[in-house]
């Protein structure tokens, strides 16, 4: 053990000692890092600059003033070379720093090479693994080397961290004042005058089990079985999302109601023939052609988003919880409705199989599953093909389903993404 190691770790024993046991176990050589020189230096792991090589103090001003808000406690995901922790600490002003260690490999590595006591023994720092807490803390900062080199073990806090990084360029598309976003929500003025409140189906099935379905691959595994529950005479509440229709219509499933928000759904998705006795619950700025040609009852619902402030304002309606998917707003509508259980389908969040979609061509609905370059863990714990905006769908889903512990959730299918806080249906679910 190097001096500079010991006494880094001595700090830790005594402040953490848990963990300054996990990093003991850690295997820093098998870190490929190099050493790179500039006008400074700095480390790279797999081609990735942990820092700047030129002026790291510099950058990590740069970053700590990216904080969107000041704040007299701050976390940091990542420790790095400790650049960023000591531009923090310097500032009188800031009470607590928790930093969070993503690569606990990596961050032992640095232990080794760098003296990093100054700002372990500072007594308003607090360090732990990013893991030991299932959701992420603001205000933060994430290192953006250390997102990319983030062990398995911290996937799940670097997935939201991505997301939450990604929340303010994902939410440009619905600005309420682009030309195309105001023609959308006036095209359809009339049809959401004369539609329904969606809040006239709230509380209607108190108690109801309900089956939300979505159009992931492990989908079609269901549709047999599915035909057989939807003509029973115990039938659930099934509540579909826009893209599944079409394949479940195919098979003879009679849905309930569907849900879609998304413009680019169409009459292709939602075709209207046999559609009476089917309900549309819908978001302004919908294909007018689609909703005006649709034989069953229609509901219009609006969204948290500053997208409907003025048209909400002029014609009030109910909310329902969007968080980028059609998924969610179908989810919400069962729980709104009463649902005391609802079971999953095809919420697959990945490319099982190497799929997109049950009854869609691989790339109808969205990219194709070859490009995908992230991953989510199965329901058998084995990493599956996805793409970032999957993942943001399913950390909004876990999100909602903690905020409604009184809801019981099943999933069907180990094939997708684990969904937590949900169990397996053991009537539905493959082992």
């Amino acid at each position: 053990m190097s001096e500079i190691l010991q006494h880094n770790l001595a700090v830790i024993e005594q402040r953490w000692p848990d963990v300054a046991q996990r990093l003991c176990g850690e295997d820093a050589g098998s870190v490929p890092a190099q050493l790179l020189e500039g006008r400074e230096s700095t480390l790279s792991i797999y081609g990735v600059q942990l820092t700047s090589r030129h002026d790291r103090f510099a950058e990590a001003l740069t970053q700590a003033h990216s904080l969107p808000v000041h704040s007299p406690v701050v976390h940091v995901y990542g420790t790095a070379l400790g650049d960023l922790q000591r531009v923090m600490l310097a500032d009188p002003s800031l009470q607590c720093l928790h930093v969070h260690i993503l690569n606990g490999a990596l961050c032992a590595l640095v232990l080794q090479l760098l003296d990093q006591h100054d700002w372990l023994s500072d007594p308003r720092v607090t360090l732990a693994y990013a893991d030991v807490l299932d959701e992420i803390q603001l205000p933060f900062f994430a290192l953006p080397a250390e997102l990319v080199l983030a062990d398995d073990t911290s996937a799940r806090i670097r997935d939201r961290l991505v997301s939450e990084v990604h929340v303010g360029f994902n939410n440009e598309a619905f600005a309420a004042d682009t030309p195309d976003n105001a023609r959308l929500l006036e095209q359809g003025r009339d049809l959401l005058q004369r539609d329904t409140d969606v809040a006239a189906l709230f509380a209607t099935q108190p108690g109801r089990d309900v089956f939300v379905i979505a159009t992931g691959p492990s989908l079609q595994q269901h549709l047999p079985r599915l035909l057989k529950a939807s003509t029973s005479a115990e039938r659930p509440l099934i509540i579909c999302v826009d893209t599944a229709y079409v394949p479940l219509r195919n098979q003879g499933i009679q849905v309930d109601i569907v849900v879609t928000i998304d413009h680019r759904i169409t009459s292709r998705h939602l075709p209207a023939d046999d559609s009476a006795g089917v309900a549309l619950v819908y978001l302004p700025g919908q294909d007018v052609a689609m909703l005006e040609g649709w034989q069953g009852p229609r509901y219009a619902g609006y969204s948290t988003s500053p997208l409907y402030a003025r048209l909400r304002a002029e014609i009030p309606r109910a909310t329902l919880h969007v968080g980028g998917s059609v998924i969610h707003p179908a989810v919400d509508l069962a729980v709104q409705m009463g649902a005391a259980r609802v079971t999953l389908f095809g919420a697959d969040f990945a490319f099982p199989g190497g799929k997109t979609h049950t009854g869609w061509q691989d790339g109808d609905l969205g990219p194709a599953s070859s490009i995908a370059k992230h991953w989510v863990r199965d329901g058998r714990g084995n990493k599956v093909k996805t793409q970032l905006n999957f993942r943001s769908y399913l950390i909004e889903l876990e999100r909602y389903i903690a905020r409604h512990p009184q809801v019981a959730f099943f999933n069907t299918s180990r094939d997708g993404a684990l969904i937590a806080g949900t169990h397996f249906d053991p009537d539905w679910t493959a082992p």
